[in-house]
């Protein structure tokens, strides 16, 4: 018997692996959280499935549930949003899973942060532009943060940030990255990426609560900030492909004389 941690993707169906689309055709319980992960992502369950939506459940009740299929020999599709290694809330599992002798195994999925570049068209390490991106979140409500990571000290790299969890922070974090970004920083809030009722706010440090506010958003959504999300069009373009830089796949210059 195995549970699964499977990472559904922000919501969109189709931007399940064909391996995670698998498994759960396969399992004869499947957890998902259903807050998150839409139930057509589940829909490939096989006919007479326990699927359950762990929104109302407590750790300790899901994991009542994987102890039970464990008795039963069942294997376990334990369906997480994105990626489950970012901000999933499997460690806490995997270390009951492992007190009880449970094996397991993870899937990744597609991040938030991925899915909603994709949907912007854009890239998020352009040459000379930005080549780091930062995923964190505020604290606000939830779990607090270890001493160091905090907004401020990532602001100091002027990378990508990506950060999770903060929409209801805008005051705090326009207040804490304008100084090191500039107010006119351009920013995207991603709210329900991949969901039918997605959107993407634009705007920059100095604008983008009062934006944000106009459509009363208050959960669910992604905040990415950094010169990269503007229109840049003056960068250089990577040494990958320059035919003067030879690398070991393309040995030799190809610039002609």
């Amino acid at each position: 018997m195995t549970v699964y941690f499977i990472g559904a993707g922000p919501g969109d169906p189709e931007l399940l692996t064909k391996k995670a689309e698998r498994v759960i055709g396969e399992c004869p319980v499947c957890l998902y959280a259903g807050s998150l992960v839409p139930a057509e992502v589940v829909a490939c369950a096989p006919e007479g499935a326990l699927v359950m939506d762990t929104a109302p459940m407590t750790l300790d009740e899901t994991h009542a549930v994987i102890r039970e299929a464990h008795g039963k020999g069942q294997d376990v599709a334990r369906v997480h949003s994105g990626d489950p290694s970012l901000y999933g809330a499997i460690a806490e599992q995997i270390r009951r899973l492992r007190a009880d002798g449970i094996d397991y195994r993870i899937i990744p999925g597609v991040p938030a942060y991925a899915a909603a570049a994709a949907a912007l068209g854009q890239e998020l390490t352009v040459p000379e532009v930005a080549q780091s991106i930062v995923l964190t979140r505020v604290s606000m409500k939830s779990t607090s943060m270890p001493d160091g990571e905090t907004l401020e000290n990532f602001a100091r790299t002027r990378s990508t940030l990506a950060i999770h969890l903060g929409v209801r922070a805008l005051r705090e974090i326009e207040r804490v990255l304008t100084p090191h970004y500039g107010a006119d920083c351009p920013v995207v809030v991603a709210y329900r990426v991949g969901w039918p009722d997605q959107m993407f706010i634009r705007g920059t440090l100095a604008d983008i609560r009062l934006k944000v506010r106009d459509e009363k958003i208050t959960r669910t959504a992604l905040i990415l900030v950094g010169p990269v999300l503007g229109e840049i069009s003056d960068f250089t373009e990577s040494a990958l492909y320059d035919p003067a830089q030879p690398h070991v796949l393309r040995p030799k210059a190809t610039v002609s004389g």
